[in-house]
């Protein structure tokens, strides 16, 4: 009788777990979207603004002169769009007298309210460590793993183009 009582309760219980698994993030058909927005960032002053997006050429825009290690001059680098699960990862930085003084993103998943959620949250904190790193060795965020990988490589794209 104890056998069947268990067997009974882990069968209910198995049963209770896999009818409350959500199965997708979205009741619309799921599909790697990405859109050109204005993630918000937090600058170095403690304060948050809006980013806008920039240029996706990959090409340097702004360069005031200087040589091509980015000894003096301010000029931004868009690095290439790296193709994540959820979609375009995207990184532009700007570069003043050799030195990384800002990234921001000018692609990234914003599909839906989980994408949103997650990356709203990620990305200004893999924006600062960029800037604070002067290199694409940063600390993911745990939750935004994807983003952090398509992050980190277009970063590092941007900062070969910069010769940096």
């Amino acid at each position: 009788m104890r056998r069947i009582v268990y067997w009974a309760m882990s069968t209910l219980t198995v049963l209770v777990l896999l009818l409350s698994y959500p199965t997708s993030r979205n009741a619309t058909a799921v599909s790697a979207e990405s859109r050109r927005l204005a993630v918000p960032t937090v600058p170095a002053s403690g304060g948050s603004s809006p980013s806008a997006a920039g240029t996706s050429d990959g090409a340097s825009s702004g360069s005031t002169g200087g040589s091509p290690g980015g000894a003096t001059g301010t000029r931004t680098v868009t690095g290439d769009a790296i193709m994540t699960r959820y979609g375009n990862v995207q990184v532009q930085i700007t570069v003043t007298n050799g030195k990384i003084t800002a990234a921001d993103v000018t692609q990234i998943p914003w599909q839906d309210r989980h994408d949103q959620v997650i990356n709203s949250q990620a990305v200004p904190i893999y924006n600062d460590e960029a800037v604070q790193s002067q290199s694409a060795q940063i600390d993911v965020v745990s939750g935004a793993t994807y983003t952090w990988d398509g992050y980190t490589q277009s970063l590092q794209s941007a900062i070969d183009k910069a010769n940096l």
